[in-house]
């Protein structure tokens, strides 16, 4: 049995979860509602303030489905009631984030400033300082997908570490070029 399938999700003040047609599970709370079409083959139990996912057999694409379909169920439950977050850090001299109105607006090095429109359900925040971008949203994949499209507009570099990173992200830094100091001696 999958460790974290067979684990229930208990349904907080609040929250509703349903089940629809063909496994179209709907969960409506205090921040918003989300709707994902699960794996038909698995089955989604209500009762008691608890959700139950479980599996018709052990066959290997079951398994597959089953830790995943409840690992969904419960991202869905968490990201109405609570929300998520990703915190991006701007490292670099000349680097920087700001707002303008609901977009966010990075200077990364380039000849020109990079505007990012959010999707649906996404917020932007920026510091005071320019460098710390949180994202924050409803659904944990737009949230994180969003995150790495602005990590992913300068990733930081190994030499000097700048960049956007996530935070705490740990880039290891490289020695540069060897022959730097010195050169040929003379003779």
């Amino acid at each position: 049995m999958s460790r974290i399938g067979k684990l229930p999700v208990s349904l907080p003040q609040g929250v509703s979860l349903t089940v629809g047609e063909s496994n179209l599970v709907t969960v409506k709370g205090p921040k918003g509602q989300l709707q994902q079409r699960l794996p038909a083959d698995i089955n989604i139990e209500v009762a008691g303030g608890e959700v139950r996912v479980s599996r018709p057999s052990d066959a290997k694409a079951h398994k597959a489905l089953h830790g995943l379909a409840r690992a969904l169920v419960d991202n869905m439950v968490t990201g109405v009631n609570h929300g998520f977050t990703r915190v991006l850090e701007v490292e670099g001299v000349g680097y920087r984030a700001g707002m303008i109105g609901q977009n966010l607006v990075i200077m990364a090095g380039y000849s020109h400033p990079v505007e990012f429109l959010p999707p649906p359900g996404i917020a932007f925040e920026v510091d005071k300082a320019g460098r710390v971008i949180t994202v924050s949203g409803i659904d944990k994949q737009v949230v994180g997908q969003m995150a790495a499209q602005i990590r992913e507009l300068r990733a930081p570099e190994p030499y000097k570490g700048k960049g956007i990173r996530y935070q705490g992200e740990v880039v290891r830094q490289k020695a540069g070029k060897s022959g730097k100091v010195g050169g040929k001696g003379k003779k």
